[in-house]
């Protein structure tokens, strides 16, 4: 069942992307820990300092656009939780998963093979540990703003945003 209480989400993204905060499009350009390559997912945190931390990834300080976002209506796996962890088949191993140099090798990694499981039972997405914040937590999203599916909005209350990539030309 989705919950229905709105939940607050930082994403924090280049700069060159401010007109497309909710594509999902750079995680399927290159994938990530929860989608392979050519899956749009949306990568948030519930905290903005795990944003922040999770953007730079703990090497130099890149130049970011910080944004709130605010999730409704998502039927997100919590796998911070030890029980919902095994009552998916997984452990907290996978937390420490390393999916690149395993998706490098031509495998497919543990993260990617619990998605479609999860994608098959309508679980929108999954919370899971920050590894560069600890104790911060991460949203990793797979579907939004269908019809059908969980919403998510940008929070912009002055319009702030440019609408277009002509501000980048």
């Amino acid at each position: 069942m989705p919950d229905q209480t709105p939940v607050a989400l930082w994403r924090a993204f280049v700069p060159r992307w401010s007109f497309a905060p909710l594509s999902g499009e750079g995680a399927a350009r290159f994938g990530g820990r929860w989608n392979p390559v050519g899956a749009p997912t949306i990568y948030a945190a519930r905290e903005l300092s795990t944003a922040w931390a999770e953007y730079n990834q703990g090497f130099v300080q890149h130049p970011a656009l910080i944004v709130r976002l605010e999730l409704s209506d998502a039927t997100l796996a919590d796998l911070t939780d030890p029980e919902a962890l095994a009552e998916y088949g997984a452990d907290a191993s996978i937390h420490d998963c390393e999916w690149r140099q395993i998706v490098d090798a031509g495998a497919k990694p543990l993260t990617y093979a619990l998605r479609e499981r999860l994608l098959d039972q309508g679980i929108d997405g999954v919370v899971y540990p920050s590894f560069m914040s600890k104790g911060g937590t991460c949203v990793a999203l797979w579907r939004w703003n269908n019809s059908d599916g969980p919403r998510l909005e940008i929070i912009d209350p002055e319009g702030r945003l440019p609408k277009s990539a002509a501000s980048w030309i």
